[in-house]
């Protein structure tokens, strides 16, 4: 079941637009909406308990903070996204260099096409292993291996630390053989931010784009301006405050200025820019942040797909035990990915 909107615009949001569309239905399922509403009133005293936000969510974390939430963070997500069986993993730790895991799901072996993943963040959280599951889904329905790096985090890192790291696995992809259109780039949230700086960096060198991109519930704007407009404007997710998350990735930005061209990244004509499929829930306070994206990549004459997924969260697509959307949008995904390589055979 694939829930499309295409050529969308930023400020629009097609959930509850064209109602009557056979591939819209008119609500998420049950069991994610109850999840939805539980989330809502249990994450903000959960995040006030740790500390991490005030009442009007006004006050900045410390680094000391985000150090001591980082591992409670991690666990949860690895407990709720679990590994499928038949999994296997390599880790790949070069000395000054790459680092991350090779996922092959079950019963998929090493090829010559493969996905490079980019797990989001917010730029100071998560690894490889807490996106294990999540990788290793989309590796198995695909059938492609998966590359999924393990870049620089913040605070202990500034801006573009991580971007720098997505540019030199890609790098290190194409060193080892792989060519550009043997590649998928896929990512989520803070992963979205830096596939596009990649594609950025790539047209600034000469690098040949990725085969395809597959990007998940992507941040658009670092500095958190689209999801405060749509907060401000009565918007409440159930997960993120915009306030907090602003103030979470500016402990990685630092003091860099918001028109920097690698933090607000230019998708211009002149790009050779790879097809795309961006998924995003309804409720997220994000959800503009992809509705950007597919716009800028359209407007720049790219081949994008929006879909919205009703009475879905950020990154829902992790969470297969929470609703039975997250299978389907991945399964959605794959589909997706397979049909790139089936339109012309990959070099």
């Amino acid at each position: 079941m694939v829930f499309t909107a295409r050529g969308a615009e930023p400020d629009r949001d097609p959930i509850g637009e064209d109602a009557d569309m056979p591939w819209h239905p008119s609500r998420g399922s049950r069991r994610s909406r109850t999840l939805n509403t539980s989330l809502g009133l249990a994450i903000p005293a959960l995040s006030s308990g740790f500390g991490l936000r005030s009442v009007d969510a006004r006050t900045a974390p410390s680094p000391a903070m985000i150090r001591a939430y980082r591992p409670i963070v991690n666990q949860s997500m690895i407990r709720f996204s679990p590994v499928p069986r038949g999994t296997s993993v390599s880790r790949v730790r070069e000395r000054h260099g790459v680092r991350g895991e090779w996922v092959h799901g079950r019963g998929v072996t090493p090829g010559g096409t493969i996905i490079y993943y980019l797990h989001g963040s917010g730029f100071v959280v998560c690894s490889p292993r807490t996106h294990r599951g999540l990788v290793s889904r989309l590796s198995t329905l695909t059938g492609l291996p998966a590359f999924s790096l393990d870049y620089r985090l913040g605070p202990e890192h500034r801006f573009p630390a991580a971007g720098d790291d997505a540019i030199a696995g890609y790098q290190w992809l194409l060193d080892k053989g792989y060519s550009p259109n043997q590649i998928v780039v896929a990512g989520d949230s803070a992963g979205g931010h830096m596939a596009l700086d990649l594609l950025a960096h790539n047209h600034a060198h000469g690098i040949g784009q990725p085969r395809a991109m597959v990007l998940f519930s992507p941040l658009s704007d670092p500095t958190f301006g689209l999801s405060m407009a749509r907060q401000n404007g009565g918007h409440r997710d159930p997960m993120i405050d915009a306030r907090l998350g602003a103030n979470v990735i500016r402990m990685y930005l630092g003091d860099v200025a918001d028109d920097h061209p690698r933090l607000t990244i230019p998708v211009t004509p002149d790009m050779a820019l790879p097809t795309t499929l961006i998924q995003a829930g309804s409720l997220e306070v994000m959800a503009d942040d992809a509705r950007d994206i597919h716009h800028r990549l359209t407007a720049a004459g790219g081949r994008s797909e929006l879909q919205i997924w009703p009475d879905q969260t950020h990154v829902f697509q992790m969470f297969p035990l929470f609703a039975p959307e997250s299978a389907r949008a991945v399964r959605a995904a794959a589909t997706f990915v397979t049909r790139q390589f089936e339109s012309s055979p990959a070099r």
